[in-house]
């Protein structure tokens, strides 16, 4: 069977860049969100509880719907189910914002704020998956193999910055009004959409092709998606234990708990960022970069269990970001370079359900393992990495030519 690399070849005038752009963009919005949920939980009189569904429910459809995304271009173009999927998350974030600022007016009653905010964060994160999804599919379309995990660590570190600048943003301006972020952020996603209306190529390479086959558990995926997921699932872990940790362990009143956590988290970002733009220059195959992130980061969660004070968790937090930064962008080309042009999208839809099981079952299980202790979350997922980066590769398998 031909690969994509034979059907397809390089395409030296595609621009990454919209891409990039609207990935930050979304990514900025959906964080700004997040780190506003918990103040405006408090105002509008939510309990804890449904504060966390609301986030929850994101990712649970992100997880049913990358799929069907990913199939989806296949079958109709990048060009088009992508803005589809950027023109659906922006107008329901619109409407989430919408409800939130009347509901700082009106003060409506806790029940209806909380089944709105279900439904509209819900559309939110279903749209949001198109955009990975089709994403991938897209570079891979229009990148030989050789060069697929650079080009997707250029859009993991573009979504990093979103993961960094969205919380920053909503930081800087909600001492002057708890609803201002909302307005500035709902700007985000138009700028996506413009930006890939105008700078998406307007060829579809993999069209007229036969039918995807690839199913869920493609014994071709296989590695990739267990990579999936078990990255995915320690992030997940990792950013649910923080605040806790830094209470339980570092011995910190709430407040200083909450800055530690946040410089945790931001570090996060700029390792993501740093080792992203890394890739570019270590021309690694992926397997090694899986190998050798894996490890790094397993390393990285595994030492928090020793740490002792806010710098010492920062300085481990950026290190397990660092060693994700190689991971991330390695089992996305890991997956495109095993099967052919017409199943990209499918493949980056069935990595996308496998991150998405990983958001979804990570902050369950990372608080059930804090009652035994407050590292042993940290040294559960820096177990689960170090496996992943040991995964022997069999006799018969073989990096892809394109590496």
């Amino acid at each position: 069977m031909k690969t994509n690399a034979e059907i397809l070849p390089p395409s030296p005038a595609f621009n990454p860049r919209p891409l990039m752009l609207a990935y930050m963009s979304c990514t900025m919005a959906m964080m700004a969100f997040v780190a506003l949920i918990g103040p405006m939980a408090r105002v509008l009189h939510l309990a804890a509880w449904q504060a966390g569904t609301v986030v929850t429910v994101g990712g649970v459809l992100w997880m049913v719907l990358a799929r069907a995304w990913g199939r989806a271009s296949d079958r109709l173009g990048r060009r088009r189910v992508l803005l589809m999927g950027v023109g659906g998350f922006m107008l329901s974030y619109w409407a989430m914002c919408g409800l939130l600022l009347a509901s700082l007016e009106l003060l409506p009653a806790a029940a209806l704020v909380f089944a709105g905010l279900l439904l509209t964060r819900g559309a939110v994160g279903g749209f949001f998956a198109a955009i990975p999804s089709v994403g991938q599919a897209l570079v891979a379309d229009h990148v030989s193999p050789a060069g697929r995990t650079a080009a997707l660590a250029g859009l993991g570190a573009a979504n990093a910055i979103g993961l960094v600048l969205g919380p920053a943003l909503a930081a800087a301006l909600t001492p002057i009004s708890l609803g201002l972020p909302l307005y500035v952020t709902a700007a985000l996603p138009l700028l996506a959409f413009v930006a890939l209306w105008r700078g998406l190529p307007r060829s579809e390479h993999h069209r007229d092709m036969p039918a995807s086959s690839v199913r869920l558990a493609d014994p071709r995926l296989r590695r990739p998606m267990a990579v999936a997921f078990a990255a995915m699932f320690s992030v997940s872990v990792g950013q649910i234990s923080v605040g806790f940790f830094a209470i339980d362990r570092l011995g910190l009143p709430p407040e200083q708990a909450a800055r530690a956590a946040g410089l945790a988290l931001t570090l996060v970002g700029v390792g993501l960022i740093l080792a992203q733009v890394a890739v570019r220059r270590l021309k690694w195959d992926s397997l090694k970069l899986i190998r050798v992130g894996a490890a790094v980061s397993g390393l990285g969660f595994g030492a928090v269990a020793l740490a002792d004070s806010s710098a010492t968790l920062a300085a481990c937090y950026f290190t397990a970001a660092a060693g994700m930064g190689w991971v991330f962008p390695a089992f996305a080309a890991l997956a495109s370079n095993a099967v052919g042009a017409h199943e990209q999208g499918a493949t980056a839809g069935s990595l996308g359900a496998a991150q998405g099981l990983g958001l979804v079952l990570g902050p369950v299980v990372g608080t059930l393992l804090y009652e035994l202790g407050p590292g042993v979350p940290y040294m559960f997922i820096g177990l689960v990495l170090v496996l992943v980066a040991a995964w022997p590769v069999a006799a018969e398998a073989s990096v892809p030519a394109g590496e």
